[in-house]
């Protein structure tokens, strides 16, 4: 199982509405995409002070490397990821990806 995490730092005027946006067509490729278990998003909670300005994220869940690789290859997930991308903050600057290969 892969836990793919993306942290965001947006742009100040990306509004919270728009950032649901964003959450809700992610979580609208489970089921779309083969192996993309689950999506869950949403803002750091801040237990500790540590996130380098990254103040949102989400965490998708795939079956394995394959799967994630349909994910990133698919029209979908690049049309959201291009709109992830614009409301970054300096665009894939305000990014951050860690992939767990987990058992």
């Amino acid at each position: 199982m892969i836990q793919h995490c993306v942290f965001v730092r947006f742009r100040p005027e990306i509004s919270a509405a728009a950032k649901q946006a964003l959450w809700a067509e992610l979580q609208a490729l489970v089921g779309v995409i083969p192996g993309l278990r689950e999506v869950r998003a949403g803002a750091n909670a801040r237990y500790e002070d540590l996130d380098h300005g990254f103040t949102d994220g989400f965490i998708a869940v795939f079956d394995d490397r394959a799967a994630l690789a349909t994910y990133q290859a698919h029209p979908a997930h690049q049309a959201t990821g291009a709109k992830l991308v614009q409301a970054a903050l300096g665009g894939l600057q305000g990014l951050m990806v860690f992939d767990l290969d987990l058992p």
